[in-house]
């Protein structure tokens, strides 16, 4: 199968989306010098200015979220031969934390993972760029000092290379799942279309989004309302519960690199009465599940 997925998979681990009023990064970014929100990731206003982005990739430094249960349910996938492949919009990583391997990623809009010198095209080691986004400096090139960005798309510039396999992964898939999504980016929202026509596709979201809406198919089948809840059904309908309590369990035991002055604390406890994390440095900052993402 081939599973697509958006910001709302991620809310629940504590990221904020995007979009939202108020609370979206968008609006959290709006206490910056920036002419409009998304100057973030246009190229020609990093170039400018950086700093504000860099601001953002602080944010979203890996260790400071964890994966929650619908990360862990496309691992479950995975282990069980079941994936083909999950192409993600978000760059956020908590994909790869989840244990899925980069061979079964499609990260559509970039990732954190990697940077590049953006004079001399050189990679850069990602604890140097680590070590100067979190000390609040803008990454510079060892060998010629240029900006070192990470390997996410700003606008106006080519997807990944990997995005290209939906050319052969979508009609080879028997089922599509697309879960935490507005289907509103192009050209990832697409992709919902790409599965023949024969194909069941299952949307769970906070609401019926894009294709489903506009274009339903016969054999479309649509879960509404929060999507970890969601997944936790779908899960115990599978009746793969004991199977993702022994993962998530393994996973939880592991130790995992944290910011200064943060500390893990359990959110809540899943129907499957599955613990599930998140780093506290003073605030609240669990989300909700939305389905606005991209940038």
């Amino acid at each position: 199968m081939v599973v697509m997925v958006g910001a709302g998979i991620s809310t629940p681990s504590g990221i904020p989306d995007f979009r939202s009023p108020g609370s979206g990064l968008y609006s959290n970014l709006q206490q910056y010098d920036i002419p409009y929100p998304e100057a973030i990731f246009e190229l020609s206003f990093f170039f400018r200015n950086p700093k504000p982005f860099f601001t953002l990739a602080k944010e979203l430094y890996p260790g400071n979220f964890r994966p929650n249960m619908t990360h862990y349910f496309l691992r479950l996938l995975h282990e069980k031969g079941l994936l083909l492949r999950l192409y993600t919009q978000n760059i956020d990583g908590l994909e790869r934390a989840a244990g899925i391997p980069a061979s079964k990623l499609v990260e559509a809009h970039g990732t954190f993972a990697s940077a590049t010198c953006t004079i001399c095209l050189r990679p850069c080691p990602g604890e140097d760029f680590w070590a100067d986004v979190l000390a609040d400096r803008v990454p510079c090139c060892r060998v010629c000092t240029g900006i070192v960005k990470p390997d996410v798309v700003f606008f106006g510039e080519p997807l990944p290379e990997r995005f290209l396999l939906h050319v052969a992964d979508f009609p080879m898939a028997d089922l599509l799942i697309v879960l935490g999504t507005s289907l509103e980016v192009e050209p990832f929202a697409s992709l919902s279309e790409a599965v023949c026509s024969s194909v069941p596709r299952v949307l769970i979201n906070q609401d019926v989004v894009g294709t489903f809406a506009w274009h339903p198919r016969g054999r479309d089948v649509v879960q509404l309302g929060d999507v970890v809840h969601s997944v936790e059904k779908l899960v115990k309908l599978l009746g793969w519960t004991e199977e993702m309590q022994d993962l998530v369990q393994r996973e939880m035991e592991k130790t995992w690199p944290v910011r200064s002055g943060a500390r893990l604390v359990c959110l809540w406890k899943t129907d499957l009465n599955i613990p599930m994390f998140q780093l506290d440095e003073g605030t609240d900052r669990r989300g909700s599940p939305h389905s606005q993402e991209g940038h």
